[in-house]
């Protein structure tokens, strides 16, 4: 049975995370995290493939990640008992044709940047509570398709400015089941939305920062918790202007994170790679959840971790509409691999 404390979802029997997987573009593939990649596309327009537009590309995106990760469970598709997917295309339109190729029972989900955490903590209390024995979280962003919804299209060449971040061309896919080997996930903290008031559509990470510090301080009253007892927090995609402002948040509210990673941060080289704020994007976050936490986590590097994906949910009318962008983070957390508990017995 689960427990419920506050906001925060304790499982008293954890899932697991069996089987995970990423895929990145060319500028993800030069980055940090590169080698960490199941697969890398040199050509994000997957022209070769008969693909005609940057949505349709990002659905492939996406089935080549299912295929990987379901291909590392050992199971088909066809024993798959439900599917949690979204993206930030409009009406999630990226997953909704890729589960039309793959035929899931499916739920589609849209969290914007926070998709990734959504995803994987609904799919986490489907499984603890027998719903579903192989369920499928997945997330995905692409350059083109967000930057021609959102902002401009690529062929108008408008200038970035400083706190903006570029949108990830990733996927990451994670397969959840009640029990048995894998990463367990040991609780979820679904957030509340937040608004600083913030109209720039291209500060993202100020939009998202309150989301963040409000689901961390949430979690953190319902378990007693505190930041020492993480190997690391992750932010999903606030980048280095909205970690700056958490950072400044959470010591005002007397609770320094010195463990603090933000995904925007770690998935490209921010001075090399000319992504100015850093990443950002639906695949951000589930990308380096899927090459470096989950990998850390299997491994026994890291024993606990707080995963949070965050989201701004304005969409481009309410933008043009001189609307506020509100903010929401939901927070999952993770423990040290089941195959690596037993064998320190």
């Amino acid at each position: 049975m689960a427990i419920r404390k506050e906001d925060t979802i304790i499982f008293a029997r954890p899932p697991v995370v069996a089987a995970w997987a990423a895929v990145g573009g060319k500028r993800e593939g030069e980055g940090p995290l590169g080698d960490a990649f199941d697969h890398l596309v040199k050509d994000s327009s997957f022209a070769a493939e008969g693909c005609k537009s940057w949505e349709g590309a990002e659905s492939l995106l996406q089935q080549k990640c299912t295929a990987l990760c379901l291909r590392k469970a050992g199971i088909s598709r066809k024993e798959m008992d439900l599917a949690f997917a979204g993206d930030l295309q409009a009406q999630c339109t990226a997953s909704n044709y890729t589960m039309r190729q793959l035929g899931m029972p499916y739920a589609g989900v849209y969290g914007a940047c926070s998709t990734m955490a959504e995803t994987l903590g609904l799919a986490a209390c489907f499984a603890a509570a027998g719903y579903a024995r192989q369920t499928l979280a997945l997330t995905s962003s692409h350059f083109c398709a967000a930057e021609r919804q959102f902002r401009t299209p690529l062929d108008y060449g408008g200038k970035r400015t400083p706190t903006a971040q570029w949108t990830a061309t990733a996927a990451g896919a994670c397969l959840i089941r009640p029990d048995g080997a894998g990463v367990p996930v040991l609780s979820v903290t679904f957030g509340r939305v937040r608004d600083l008031e913030i109209r720039d559509i291209n500060n993202m990470g100020a939009a998202m920062m309150p989301a963040a510090a409000s689901t961390i301080l949430a979690y953190f009253s319902a378990t007693s918790a505190g930041p020492e007892d993480f190997d690391a927090i992750l932010t999903g995609d606030l980048g280095e202007v909205g970690s700056q402002l958490l950072h400044e948040e959470m010591n005002r509210q007397g609770c320094p994170l010195p463990n603090h990673r933000d995904c925007g941060c770690l998935l490209y080289d921010i001075t090399r790679q000319h992504v100015k704020a850093g990443g950002s994007g639906a695949g951000c976050s589930a990308a380096v959840l899927c090459t470096l936490v989950l990998p850390r986590l299997r491994s026994g590097e890291w024993k606990r971790v707080l995963f949070l994906s965050t989201g701004a949910l304005m969409s481009q009318t309410t933008y043009l509409q001189g609307e506020s962008i509100p903010g929401i983070a939901h927070a999952v957390e993770l423990g040290c691999s089941v195959e690596e508990k037993e064998g320190a017995k």
